[in-house]
């Protein structure tokens, strides 16, 4: 009987440890797994890591630099352009007073005559003549008026004269010319419409 007692005891003692081992399994693959995800990256790993991020800095830094060149290139081209812009428009100022300077010069010398009324009349006659081909030359041409039918688009009424012997809606009187540049209007001619009754009574 002793020895049957001692067998089980001896058999019990070893299932217990065996629970024990098997208990403690899991527990020790846990911290296996913990002790895995804490281990730092390797050497090679790390200087992979440093050379991408010293590599996109460098690129990103050469991006900054060329945004602030490109900048800088911008802002001198609008610099220039409008220095460009105000030469030529000083340009063309310059050579447009240029040719009335002579037409000044001419009023000036008729204001200093002492001549008769026509014959200041016909110095001032002159002056416009010269007037209207230096704006010829510039392809500044004048309204056409009297006779015309009226057309708001170039002339502007001041009003109307009740005459039979033109159409009615047509251009009486120029009361002060306009000038055209080409296809751009200048200023209107600023006219007197007819105003027909033998027509409007129709």
């Amino acid at each position: 009987m002793p020895e049957k007692e001692a067998e089980l005891t001896a058999l019990e003692n070893a299932e217990s440890a065996g629970q024990e081992s098997s208990s403690a399994e899991p527990t020790e693959s846990a911290a296996a797994e913990v002790q895995a995800e804490e281990t730092p990256v390797s050497r090679v790993e790390f200087d992979q890591f440093q050379a991408e991020f010293d590599q996109l800095k460098k690129e990103r830094d050469a991006l900054i630099d060329r945004l602030a060149r490109l900048q800088a290139e911008f802002e001198n081209a609008r610099k220039r352009a409008e220095k460009e812009k105000a030469d030529f428009k000083d340009f063309a100022i310059g050579s447009v007073v240029e040719q009335f300077l002579p037409v000044v010069d001419n009023f000036e010398l008729a204001l200093k005559s002492t001549g008769s009324l026509e014959q200041l009349r016909a110095g001032v006659g002159l002056i416009v003549k010269q007037m209207d081909e230096i704006l010829r030359g510039l392809q500044v041409q004048p309204v056409a008026t009297v006779g015309e039918e009226f057309d708001p688009r170039h002339h502007e009424a001041m009003g109307s004269v009740e005459r039979d012997d033109l159409p009615d809606q047509h251009v009486a009187e120029e009361v002060r010319r306009g000038y055209r540049l080409r296809e751009k209007l200048l200023r209107p001619a600023l006219v007197r419409v007819v105003s027909n009754p033998k027509q409007t009574n129709d």
